[in-house]
């Protein structure tokens, strides 16, 4: 089994191996790239981020933006994020449609083994993130390896989202944590 194929399958493997560190250069290249255009250069950036990401549609990335590889990174239908999105795509990252991103999100698949020689030897492993459908995910958030955030969620400003969370609430803190459900008062609340 290659390097690649144990990062993919949540296998302990070598970060460092040389087909995954000429990936990651092919990545670093791209989104230097991107983060160069010019943000009125919508085509050229938009052609950038469909070469690097499974992109289902339309999206809008605003610069800058960081990924470890970008090929692991599968979103949907009208996607926004604010600046310095960081996603560590060691595993894979799914978001889904109609989602909203605050600035400076980071979203981690990567994870390091507690045994302390494991990672002096440069292993790690990942766990797979997915944001279902209508999330709307505040500024400052960071979510962890293996996390699912359920349909319709709001995830507060400053959160760290340690575990998976419920469709249709409201969460926030560190770690994040179910503040409420978003009632009928919510839905039709006008601004």
């Amino acid at each position: 089994m290659s390097e690649k194929e144990k990062m993919l399958d949540g296998h302990l493997y070598q970060a460092y191996h040389g087909e995954l560190y000429k990936d990651r250069e092919f990545c670093k290249a791209l989104l230097h790239e991107y983060n160069m255009l010019s943000p009125i250069d919508k085509e050229d950036r938009d052609l950038l981020l469909k070469r690097l990401l499974n992109v289902k549609g339309e999206l809008c990335i605003e610069q800058p933006f960081y990924c470890s590889y970008g090929y692991n990174i599968t979103i949907g239908l009208n996607f926004y994020s604010d600046v310095n999105l960081t996603i560590l795509d060691q595993g894979t990252v799914t978001i889904g449609d109609n989602v909203i991103l605050g600035p400076n999100v980071n979203i981690y698949t990567a994870a390091h083994p507690y045994n302390e020689i494991q990672r002096i030897k440069g292993l790690e492993y990942a766990k797979p993130v997915k944001i279902y459908d209508n999330v709307w995910i505040g500024g400052n958030v960071t979510i962890l390896p293996g996390v699912k955030i359920n349909q319709g969620a709001i995830i507060g400003a400053g959160s760290v989202v340690t575990h998976d969370i419920p469709p249709y609430v409201i969460a926030a803190g560190n770690p994040c944590q179910v503040l409420r459900s978003i009632t009928k008062e919510d839905v039709h609340k006008v601004w």
